[in-house]
């Protein structure tokens, strides 16, 4: 691989490095990093966002975000190094942040934009550059542009009066084969020149920067040890030893090493990056990492599961990151269940549906008091007082998931297939077995050896809660409230709950050593009222027929069906 065309290095580690620390670098840093790279042989440093408090407050964000001016000169003082460059995303930043080029320290202004902004962002480039400044459009995502958006871009950078037009790979998706398809057509414009920032998600950064300065790309981005968001980015002093041993001596990675040695370990310690499984999934599938770290977040699902939903989204080729497409795609079923459609009712028989068989267990239990025992704090730190209301009422136990050998219940239940992986070894084997009729076969074969009966319930996306012929429709994203559902088919004269605390305290949610992400308290809510809509449709399914309402027994965020343990002993 020979490069063979004069190039340039921007680092860019102030500027994307900022999305590890929220641009809160001292000044110190900022300058000593500057006057390191000015030693090192790089074309450009960029040092910072440039916006106003307009779009960014100051309360909110690093100083490094806005880069105002006076800050800008008064950081860089004296020092000869090479040109400033500045980035503005498009649409937060305005022509008045920016003054006349020969009154600001910047040389260089870069916009980004996301390929639906590309025409707005293209004008505003033009407009710096007739404020004097070296005009760069940073194309976001461009490994997701179709092939036509990529011949519409390349129809409107012939005609655009700017400098230098990027591709960005913001996921870290581009291997090195896709280099030259990528880049050989923008190439062909001759008045600008063309640049590569690449992500590290699948470890190929460097890989594919050697490969388009290869292919005659005009400038490569980089950052001091590799620093920013997630995976982080091409290190600056890896490119730069590479060049050297090369023989191209203009290349100094030492003044590097020793600013990396002095500041940026200690940053590395505090907010880590680097290579990370959300976006090592987002690079190989070109998706925005936020969907992968979303899925393992709600640590409800199977990693196979979240590799076949990325798969799915690819497809739907989504710009950005949309949280309300996660939450569609778990309720449609491509989420947790493996694709699976839905199933007939029991007797059914239709071509758009998969048979389901008979609940072998309707009105097995008529006329007896059902308990759940759902995974909150209380069924443990209440165990004693539920023995007791066990031993007096002698109702009929249903458990899920891990039940920490606190109980043998009478029938010990799964629907989630992380869930079953993770605990189906600590069920007692005097509990009869029910498992989702959504689980993969092939999956239960794997790790089980008993006999077990299906769990037949339906999962409709907005479905009320309901039952017909024995077969639960609850769209419910907590087992132990579709347990309650399935007392009701089992025959329940009355269903007592315990262990259902709800998620309105995201810092005790489970009884066992599996906790949910504090700083994830919105999901937690979200998670609580939802199980509270179906908790509310069981309990009026349950007296629209005459029978007695939801009873939770221990202490609960669900305050409509609570009553006291004590009452009922």
């Amino acid at each position: 691989m020979t490069i063979q065309k004069p190039f340039e290095i921007l680092d860019c580690s102030i500027r994307d490095g900022g999305y590890v620390n929220n641009w809160d670098f001292s000044q110190l840093l900022v300058r000593e990093s500057y006057k390191a790279l000015s030693k090192t042989g790089v074309d450009f440093v960029e040092l910072g966002f440039r916006s106003s408090e307009k779009y960014f407050s100051k309360a909110n964000t690093g100083i490094w975000r806005i880069t105002p001016e006076e800050l800008l000169r008064e950081t860089v003082g004296n020092i000869q190094g090479p040109p400033i460059a500045l980035m503005g995303d498009y649409g937060k930043i305005d022509l008045e942040d920016l003054p006349p080029a020969e009154e600001s320290v910047a040389r260089m202004i870069r916009i980004a934009a996301n390929k639906g902004d590309i025409p707005g962002a293209l004008a505003f480039c033009e407009k710096v550059k007739q404020k004097g400044y070296i005009s760069s459009l940073q194309c976001m995502g461009y490994i997701c542009f179709t092939e036509s958006e990529r011949k519409e871009l390349i129809t409107r950078l012939a005609d655009a009066d700017i400098d230098y037009a990027y591709v960005g790979d913001s996921y870290g998706s581009i291997f090195p084969f896709h280099v030259r398809p990528i880049f050989e057509p923008l190439l062909e414009l001759k008045h600008l020149k063309i640049g590569f920032h690449p992500h590290n998600n699948t470890q190929m950064a460097f890989a594919s920067t050697i490969e388009a300065l290869a292919a005659g790309v005009d400038i490569v981005d980089s950052t001091i040890f590799g620093i920013g968001r997630g995976a982080g980015n091409l290190p600056t002093e890896i490119l730069l030893g590479y060049l050297k041993v090369q023989g191209m001596d203009r290349y100094n990675p030492s003044p590097v090493l020793n600013v990396i040695e002095r500041y940026f370990l200690d940053i590395m310690r505090k907010t880590p990056w680097g290579y990370q499984l959300p976006y090592m999934i987002s690079g190989i599938f070109n998706v925005h990492p936020n969907y992968p770290k979303e899925l393992m977040k709600r640590q409800e699902y199977r990693m196979d599961e979240i590799w076949n939903a990325m798969s799915y989204i690819r497809k739907l080729n989504p710009t950005g990151f949309n949280p309300r497409l996660v939450d569609e795609l778990i309720g449609q079923g491509v989420v947790g269940y493996m694709g699976a459609k839905h199933f007939c009712v029991p007797g059914e028989e239709k071509e758009s549906c998969i048979p389901a068989p008979h609940p072998p267990y309707q009105n097995r239990h008529a006329g007896k008091d059902f308990l759940i025992l759902a995974n909150g704090p209380s069924l443990k730190e209440k165990q004693d007082e539920i023995r007791q209301f066990i031993k007096r009422h002698k109702p009929i136990v249903l458990g899920a998931n891990n039940l920490g050998g606190l109980f043998v219940p009478d029938y010990h239940a799964f629907n989630n297939a992380k869930r079953f992986v993770s605990h189906i070894e600590s069920v007692h084997q005097d509990a009869n077995l029910l498992l989702g009729i959504n689980l993969p076969g092939d999956l239960i074969d794997d790790y089980l050896d008993r006999p077990y009966e299906p769990l037949v319930f339906n999962d409709i996306l907005d479905a009320d809660f309901d039952i017909a012929n024995g077969m639960v429709t609850c769209n419910c994203r907590t087992i132990s409230v579709l347990l309650a559902g399935i007392a009701i088919v089992m025959g329940a004269k009355r269903v007592f709950i315990a262990g259902m605390d709800g998620y309105l305290n995201s810092h005790r949610t489970l009884h066992y050593d599996e906790k949910f992400d504090p700083h994830e308290h919105a999901l937690n809510l979200e998670r609580h009222r939802w199980n509270e809509r179906f908790l509310h449709q069981i309990d009026a399914w349950l007296t629209r027929r005459g029978h007695e309402g939801l009873h939770i027994i221990t202490p609960t965020g669900h305050s409509a069906f609570y009553t006291p343990i004590s009452e009922y002993m």
